[in-house]
């Protein structure tokens, strides 16, 4: 690739991604610090928020496969020139999601007792747990919301006012989280469920706001729906359908993940729920490409543009290790001072800075393997993005992490952690060279015709 086409690519794929990269900076870091003021009333309710993790990034995981179906479909027919039918999809996708997560949430609210004691919960965390769970899922369902209306906007080349409003929404929640958390005045605040209900009321004023953007758009329709969901429904969840349980496979193996911690101690839970909250938070610049990049991709794969797509991915995936490598050493390095900024407890802060120590270097090659992910699930091969992840978690991590654990408690399980990490982007790189290979080289007209057909 010419050095004038390189650099042009580069500097688009700069201003798509800078302001997602700003925003979800923002909302993970709120949740960071929702768990370092959590910390501060004690061990024992940061366990039992720990706890909740995994059932609230099951939620997270369903929300965002619905949301990868919501980018494709429609960055393709906008791709191919099908603006009505943009609209159309547009409609449906965010009724039927925000449907779809309630009655999740009412599911998960039910079943709290039975999932959280296998868990490991004991019975002195399960009321801490119950108290802080229905507000926590009311904002889960704000938040699941929220998320479809930016994928809407994302779809259409709009990322600076999702970006945007995950910076307001989050200063919001900062602001909010130490009145609701610990009171103010003689009013001694709602402790642990604060954390929530700060949450729920940041992503309350989001939505109010975007919602009033949104019906001055031209992105809706009013008519058509129902035949249009006739046609859409099986492509739909031939996208949806693979990439939500590649969503879910991520909760599920933090089930199975935190069922060993527990095994370690409650200061050991501890620490890997703050060290789960840092995860997302180091992997920013990868969460925001796999949001922007994809309805990008999506565009291409409906003109028929195949070399814009390998030289997209060959450069995003040149920036990913070099960022996430770069970060992961200087946290490693800070990782003293960090774990003391974040955890109350001197037995926690030593846990989290050997979490940080091992994990957050191998966050690298983590980072390709979301974005193999979330590029397979743009590009038409939503199956093949569905085998990665489970390959990621259940013959790469999940093994590792448990044979580490048992081998070297948690030092082996930090350990066993960066190893399958660093496995499973191996994997990755090699299944999309694989895939790219397949390709024509120039993306021809035939190429145009068959992706044409496909949307």
């Amino acid at each position: 690739m010419p050095v004038a086409a390189a650099s042009s690519l580069g500097l688009t794929l700069w201003r798509q991604t800078w302001p997602m990269t700003i925003g979800v900076l923002a909302l993970l870091g709120f949740q960071l610090v929702d768990s370092a003021f959590v910390s501060r009333l004690g061990t024992a309710p940061l366990a039992a928020q720990s706890f909740t993790f995994p059932l609230t990034f099951l939620i997270i995981g369903v929300q965002v496969g619905l949301g990868i179906a919501i980018a494709a479909l429609i960055s393709r027919a906008l791709g191919a020139g099908e603006v009505a039918r943009a609209r159309r999809l547009g409609t449906l996708v965010v009724s039927v999601g925000s449907v779809t997560i309630a009655l999740l949430a009412i599911v998960l609210w039910w079943a709290q007792v039975p999932i959280f004691t296998r868990l490991g919960a004991d019975t002195a965390t399960l009321p801490l747990i119950r108290a802080y769970w229905a507000p926590q899922l009311f904002a889960a369902w704000l938040g699941a919301v929220l998320y479809f209306i930016y994928s809407l906007f994302r779809a259409h080349g709009d990322t600076r006012l999702p970006g945007k409003m995950m910076v307001v929404t989050s200063l919001a929640n900062l602001a909010l989280d130490p009145l609701l958390i610990f009171g103010v005045g003689p009013w001694s605040g709602l402790g642990l469920p604060g954390a929530a209900w700060a949450t729920a009321i940041a992503f309350g004023c989001g939505l109010l706001v975007v919602v009033g953007r949104l019906r001055h758009s031209d992105w809706l329709a009013r008519s058509g729906l129902r035949q249009e969901l006739a046609v859409s429904a099986r492509p739909f969840i031939g996208i949806a359908g693979p990439a939500m349980i590649g969503q879910l496979m991520p909760p599920l193996a933090a089930m199975l993940a935190i069922s060993v911690v527990a095994g370690l101690g409650e200061a050991s839970v501890a620490a890997w729920g703050l060290a789960s909250r840092l995860e997302t938070l180091a992997l920013v610049v990868v969460l925001a490409m796999t949001m922007s990049l994809p309805p990008w991709l999506g565009r291409c794969y409906g003109a028929g543009d195949w070399q814009q797509v390998r030289e997209l991915i060959g450069l995003a995936l040149r920036v990913v290790v070099a960022w996430q490598l770069g970060l992961g050493l200087l946290l490693a390095i800070l990782a003293p001072w960090l774990a003391q900024l974040l955890a109350g407890s001197p037995e926690v802060r030593g846990d989290l800075t050997l979490l940080i120590r091992f994990l957050l270097p191998s966050y690298a090659a983590l980072g390709v393997c979301m974005l193999v992910v979330s590029a397979g699930n743009a590009l038409g091969w939503p199956l093949r993005a569905m085998l990665m992840s489970a390959a990621r978690l259940f013959v790469c991590y999940l093994p590792c992490l448990w044979l580490g654990a048992w081998l070297g408690g948690l030092a082996g399980l930090a350990m066993g952690a960066a190893l399958g990490n660093v496995l499973a982007g191996l994997m990755a790189w090699q299944l999309m060279r694989r895939l790219l290979a397949r390709r024509g080289h120039d993306g021809g007209p035939e190429s145009k015709l068959l992706a044409r057909e496909r949307t």
